[in-house]
């Protein structure tokens, strides 16, 4: 089975991760290769203008392809 891979997230409205804030949901792929999801996450996660920001989360979904 063939898997695709897409980094989703942005900022939230509260550190309880509930709602992202309109606007800002980013949603980058697809990625044919988990690794390669990996360094976009890393990106996402660790970019400048982003620090410091407790409130940014982005995750890593796996989708199958039948």
């Amino acid at each position: 089975m063939t898997k695709r891979y897409w980094v989703i997230g942005g900022e939230y409205e509260d550190p309880a991760f509930r709602a992202l804030i309109p606007g800002t949901e980013t949603m980058a792929g697809p990625f044919e290769d988990e690794r390669k999801a990996r360094t976009e996450w890393t990106r996402l996660s660790c970019c400048p203008e982003k620090s410091g920001h407790a409130t940014v989360r982005y995750s890593i979904a796996a989708e199958s392809l039948h």
